[in-house]
């Protein structure tokens, strides 16, 4: 199931389901560590001897956030209850804690006539909000402990420094009942049960594999709205979230809610900025999408690909790990689009993690330990690097993007000896010496082995930035070596990789047999020749491949879309392979609009590119998050969501599109 929100500050992210259900807790990194693991912790409703999960059918729900903010509007509403709840949900921009507000509107007295109403003051509806708190701390089960802690009238649930502390407010009322249990051992599901009565049996301690749940009474008039607060406080210790759940009540949730929506509609809107003939509906997800992609970056510079915790269900891992290639290309679009200083650390982060030899591994942690893999050092008796080269050049070709942009010399400058040049330094070195290209490394999905057609055009990106770099700092030396090293690998691709017989570039390139062949399989990751400066987008072969793919790799019904190449494996939905080569991905189909922008010759020729953008707002889902990829039948979300990608991919074509719009005439 994806995760339909998102709410965070930089250390402390929480995903939310359609139902409002926490899913995802995330603190004291991005992506690490996760103290819900994907269980939902539940919001129920009882009234007049009634009680409804917010899961249950009956319930009907409208999904957006707040305009231009990181803090989430949904309506829920139950026709058999005669209720409706508007949920905000938000974390503090500052401080690590999470805020609901749960607006209760009784829909029974909405058609009370008005003479009555003035006669004699409504009835008012007893309605018990329930939230069920569902921790695996630190990623385990096993040592936690939830307790009531009756200082303050809260439960918090706590193992080693981990801290969560739970509490709400209601009118001046804080929490109405408590109880605390067993879940998912032997036979107990969890203390969620015993909710359903409306009654908790208050239960103030427990450990091992433990949940709680809390209530609050709301006190609504017939006809009318009553709202209600809960939050979580989470810190290193009981002291750590004592202060914070005091900061909350002193504040008071109202206001703290509004800064937060305040703050977040200041920072996405921090610049005047035109938007050419772009609609509304997308200028609306480009700003979701630059918010969206905050979420998932972490102060300290990890940019996480995803963090929807149910990849587990098809995979025992996940996306929560920083791939310099997808993070090279989220700090390119967000700094094309004006948040250089949100990215910077990005940098910073890499040239700590490099290897002394200058490569960058597979994947990262959020705190720079190296993440998973599943790429061998051996293969065929062989040794090898088990890395994906272009991840190494493109954090350099960012890097002179970001540069380029915003003429700050201060952060290449600090890092010019310990990331760039070692980079380049191996660049230049990890050449196959009888073709002039880059060593074999895996591909950019982490599937095969061998020279592509993208690493090799990451690596010209990476080795004419350095060049640039070079120059600026005065060490024209290198400059020039690396600057001809660059060329040598254009020239190579064009005698290697080009198939003048087919008239496209090839993927890649494989050995056979003590042979290098052509890998001629049609791939929409050779949107690189341009995007990384090897030939322009209008050159003839780049619009010859470039066309190919788009004709290719078109998936045809009616959900449209571009597929990552012919016959894609990952999640296939169909073996109709002529119809549908693959699922559309997000980020390939707008590798297309890429070029058709970078290749307009009037503004006339933006109308294709702009038809991608709308086809992007229609497939995003209810709540303005994007997935990985669609279902090529349904258009429904494949694989995680919010895919980071996907979102700062669109952040990137829509900055390229205005541009390239301003510098055109009709």
């Amino acid at each position: 199931m994806p995760r339909h929100f998102a709410i965070g500050n930089g250390k402390f992210l929480v995903n939310l389901d359609e139902h409002s259900f926490i899913r995802d807790i995330y603190f004291p990194y991005v992506g690490q560590l996760n103290h819900a693991g994907g269980f939902p912790c539940r919001v129920g409703v009882w009234t007049e001897d009634k009680f409804s999960w917010l899961s249950d059918a009956a319930w009907r729900f409208d999904l957006s956030y707040a305009e231009d903010s990181l803090v989430t509007e949904i309506v829920a509403t139950h026709d058999g209850m005669q209720l409706q709840l508007t949920i905000n949900d938000a974390i503090h921009q500052r401080d690590d804690i999470y805020l609901k507000k749960v607006s209760v509107r009784d829909l029974s007295g909405a058609g009370r006539p008005q003479e009555t109403a003035a006669e004699s003051p409504a009835p008012v509806r007893e309605v018990r909000v329930f939230f069920h708190q569902d921790l695996m701390i630190n990623e385990s089960e096993v040592g936690d402990t939830a307790a009531y802690y009756p200082d303050n009238n809260t439960v918090f649930h706590y193992k080693k420094d981990s801290y969560f502390m739970f509490s709400g407010l209601s009118g001046q009322e804080g929490m109405f009942q408590y109880t605390i249990g067993v879940k998912r051992f032997h036979q107990a599901e969890g203390t969620w049960r015993d909710a359903e009565d409306g009654h908790l049996m208050g239960n103030p301690i427990s450990q091992g594999s433990v949940d709680s749940t809390i209530s609050f009474r709301v006190l609504v008039p017939q006809g009318g709205e009553q709202a209600m607060y809960y939050w979580m406080a989470v810190g290193k210790s009981l002291e750590d979230v004592k202060k914070l759940n005091s900061y909350v009540l002193d504040s008071h949730p109202a206001k703290l809610l509004n800064r937060i929506r305040i703050y977040w509609q200041r920072w996405v809107n921090k610049s005047e900025r035109r938007y050419a003939d772009l609609s509304d509906a997308v200028i609306s997800l480009f700003k979701h999408s630059l918010l969206i992609v905050r979420t998932q970056t972490d102060i300290r510079g990890a940019i996480i690909a995803a963090n929807d915790t149910d990849i587990l269900q098809s995979n025992r891992d996940h996306y929560s790990y920083m791939w310099p290639r997808d993070g090279a290309l989220i700090a390119y679009a967000m700094s094309m689009a004006g948040y250089q200083g949100m990215i910077a650390p990005f940098f910073q982060f890499c040239a700590n993690v490099l290897t002394p030899d200058g490569y960058l591994q597979h994947k990262y942690n959020p705190d720079g330990t190296v993440g998973s893999s599943w790429h061998p050092y051996i293969a065929g008796g062989q040794s090898q690097l088990p890395i994906q080269e272009d991840e190494t050049a493109l954090v350099l070709f960012a890097l002179w993007q970001d540069f380029d942009r915003h003429g700050l010399i201060e952060l290449p400058q600090s890092l010019y000896r310990t990331l760039i040049r070692q980079a380049a330094r191996f660049m230049m070195t990890y050449i196959v010496p009888e073709l002039g290209l880059p060593q074999p490394s895996y591909d950019l999905w982490e599937e095969r082995y061998g020279i592509y057609t993208f690493t090799c055009s990451a690596v010209y990106g990476g080795l004419m930035a350095a060049a640039n770099f070079s120059s600026l700092f005065g060490d024209d030396e290198r400059s020039g070596r690396y600057r001809e090293v660059a060329e040598s690998i254009k020239a190579s691709m064009i005698e290697h990789l080009w198939n003048e017989e087919i008239g496209r570039f090839a993927r890649g390139l494989h050995l056979q047999d003590g042979r290098w062949v052509q890998d001629m399989t049609l791939e929409s990751s050779m949107f690189g020749l341009f995007a990384f400066g090897v030939l322009p987008a209008d050159d003839d072969r780049v619009v010859r491949t470039m066309t190919a793919i788009q004709e290719g790799l078109a998936i045809r019904t009616d959900v449209g879309g571009i597929a990552r190449y012919h016959n894609d494996y990952y999640f296939q939905r169909s073996n109709d392979i002529d119809r549908i080569p693959g699922n559309p991905w997000i980020i390939c189909t707008l590798w297309v609009a890429e070029w058709q922008i970078e290749a307009a010759k009037s503004r006339a020729d933006l109308a294709a590119p702009r038809r991608t953008l709308e086809w992007v707002v229609r497939h995003a889902m209810e709540s303005g998050v994007l997935p990985e990829q669609l279902d090529p039948e349904s258009g429904g979300p494949l694989s995680v969501a919010p895919l980071t990608w996907s979102h700062a991919t669109l952040v990137l074509v829509v900055s390229k599109y205005v541009e390239k719009y301003d510098r055109l005439v009709k």
